[in-house]
Parts: C-alpha cells; sequence; structure tokens
C-alpha cells in the first residue's frame, strides 16, 4: 500500500493514547493520501469496458465522498482550532507536501484488488480515529 510508510496508530489502544491534534494530522493526512490514487484509480476503471455503469458511479461516488470526508474533518479541525480544543499547528497539512508521502506511481501500479484492500484498510483506520476523536471531544455521547 502506498500508505504503508505513513506512521499512524496501530490499533485503538494505542490510538486512544495520542493526542487529538496529532490524531486529527493522522486523519487529514491518510485523506490527502487517497486523493490523487482514487483519481487515477476512477480515470483507470473508466477505459474497462467490460465494467457496469453502476461500478463506475460506485467508484466515483467513493472519490467524492472521500473528498467531503476531507473537506467536513478540515471544516471540524478549524472549528476546534477556534475553540482552543487544537491549536493551529495543522494549518497547511492538507497539501500533498505535508502528507510527507511521495504518491508517484505505487499506487497506480497496484492490482484493483490490491488497491481496494488498502482503501479499504485505510478507510478503517479513519473510521475508528473519527469515533476516538468524537468520543475525546464530545464525552457525553457515552462512547
Amino acid at each position: 500500500c502506498h500508505t504503508s510508510g505513513m506512521l499512524t496508530p496501530n490499533g485503538k489502544e494505542y490510538a486512544q493514547k495520542i493526542p487529538r491534534e496529532e490524531l486529527t494530522h493522522v486523519i487529514l493526512k491518510l485523506l490527502q493520501a487517497w486523493k490523487e490514487p482514487l483519481s487515477h484509480f476512477n480515470q483507470h476503471i473508466e477505459h474497462h469496458q467490460q465494467l457496469p455503469d453502476d461500478s463506475l458511479s460506485k467508484a466515483k461516488q467513493i472519490s467524492n465522498m472521500v473528498h467531503e470526508l476531507k473537506t467536513g474533518v478540515e471544516k471540524v479541525t478549524e472549528k476546534m482550532q477556534s475553540m482552543g480544543i487544537i491549536s493551529n499547528s495543522l494549518n497547511g497539512i492538507a497539501s500533498s507536501e505535508g502528507t510527507g508521502l511521495s504518491i508517484s506511481n505505487e499506487a497506480n501500479m497496484m492490482s484493483d484488488s490490491d488497491f481496494i484492500h488498502c482503501f479499504r484498510r485505510d478507510s478503517n483506520k479513519v473510521q475508528s480515529y473519527l469515533k476516538i476523536l468524537k468520543c475525546r471531544i464530545m464525552p457525553e455521547n457515552s462512547c
């Protein structure tokens, strides 16, 4: 996976121990790391004539959802900064330079099944990290 080199908390208990700011940073880095590979994946599958239209539509929908999620996390981050929950040190990390990843062709050269496996793995991480972050910010949700 092209994100394998990223330092991410390994397991729920480790993710719960890192500060909110770092966890937010990891979430944004993972989401940004998938922007370009998902775009290339969409272009790649558009050239498969044997794929049904609903598969193409789903792939585009996934890319749009990742973009919307990243935008939403950025807005929540801004709100957390304005409320003083986290510092402003996260500004600018949403760019590809801020991820510390060289996307190159590694993600583009994966088989479709490997690509989907890696995407699912990272999606599960983001989902877990967001749940942990939500519980830390709003403990009244009885997490």
